[in-house]
């Protein structure tokens, strides 16, 4: 179904990364709609208390959906399938059975090498010759002040990437945003994929060094020639280098060594992500209820989450994004209380310093 569908291409919605994470997580389960016996649809989620489902792997699966071959009635399939509700945030659906249930959209980002690194990246300095006059001036700024920058693709060395999660870490706390990877699912999960070496499915990361110092790196999954990074790390010291982007245009160029045609950056961090992306996709944030009895409950939810963001705008969304990640991440009631705790006390902090400025 996903090799008949382009929509569906993404190491994130095959049947490998739903078993990836059903070794790390309990709850994870596939419904299967079958039409005269014969398999028509299929989403993986996990299963949460009242019948609620989430995205299978969330907040990692940037893309998710109900893979089929035909559309039919979704909230008909869902009460089916016992499930009350699905919430997404990164939905593909080519077959647009989700209709109205998809209440907002975002873009993700995409670098598709059509004809080649090299075409790719003289497109890109076409379309932004003054940025990349930059990044030549600051790559000779480092070599002369710093040593010869390299790139190692793939990167096997188990110290840097315990370096980069650990930077990504940091960052998650500085930036005031919950702590994804300190659960013991997700970082089992992380571990699992950079031990796999066979398949075509399996962690891949890529290291950018300076003189063989690790500077940045990024770590995700990938599947045949689709890359997806989850984890995009830099050395805090290197920040006056805009290091980040540098390592960018260093992983275009091993792209084709890699056999890689796909580099999916996913959506959010426009800033970041946009001058190197050449293709966009949209992805549907929104939430689709059963029909009947099973989804009530739900409804009931979201109309609650409607009223209490009523005339607040944008902070609204803000709020139940950063809740809804801390529910589909913490497991236990411990931890989604301390994920809240830590969100107001983030908030408070930066609220301080910027009085303070």
């Amino acid at each position: 179904m996903i090799a008949a569908q382009p929509a569906f291409a993404s190491p994130l919605m095959g049947p490998e990364f739903a078993q990836a994470v059903g070794a790390v997580r309990p709850d994870a389960r596939v419904a299967i709609w079958r039409r005269d016996g014969q398999a028509v649809g299929f989403l993986a989620h996990h299963l949460r208390p009242s019948g609620l489902a989430r995205p299978i792997g969330a907040p990692l699966s940037d893309y998710h959906g109900l893979i089929a071959t035909e559309a039919f009635d979704a909230r008909a399939a869902m009460a089916a399938a016992g499930l009350g509700a699905l919430r997404f945030r990164g939905l593909v659906d080519p077959l647009e059975m989700f209709g109205e249930a998809t209440q907002e959209t975002h873009e993700a980002y995409v670098i598709a090498l059509d004809g080649g690194a090299d075409a790719y990246l003289e497109a890109l300095r076409a379309q932004s010759p003054k940025r990349f006059k930059n990044y030549r001036r600051l790559e000779h700024k480092i070599e002369r002040e710093l040593g010869p920058l390299s790139v190692a693709a793939p990167d096997h060395d188990q110290a840097a990437f315990d370096q980069i999660i650990a930077w990504k870490r940091e960052q998650l706390v500085r930036t005031g945003m919950h702590d994804f990877l300190a659960p013991d699912w997700t970082s089992q999960l992380m571990r699992n994929l950079f031990a796999a070496r066979d398949g075509d499915f399996q962690g891949l990361m890529i290291t950018l060094r300076i003189d063989g110092r690790l500077v940045a790196g990024h770590f995700g999954v990938r599947q045949g020639a689709v890359y997806h990074p989850w984890i995009a790390s830099t050395d805090p010291e290197m920040g006056a280098y805009s290091i980040g982007q540098l390592f960018l245009i260093k992983a275009i160029a091993a792209m084709p060594d890699l056999g890689l045609t796909t580099y999916d950056l996913g959506p959010g961090h426009d800033h970041y992500k946009s001058p190197y992306a050449l293709q966009r996709r949209t992805v549907g944030e929104g939430t689709l209820t059963a029909a009947g009895p099973s989804g009530w409950r739900v409804r009931l939810g979201e109309g609650a989450w409607r009223v209490a963001g009523a005339g607040a705008g944008p902070l609204a969304g803000r709020v139940r994004r950063r809740f809804e990640t801390i529910s589909d991440v913490e497991l236990t009631l411990g931890g989604r209380v301390r994920g809240m705790a830590a969100a107001v006390a983030s908030k408070g902090r930066r609220n301080g310093a910027a009085s303070e400025g």
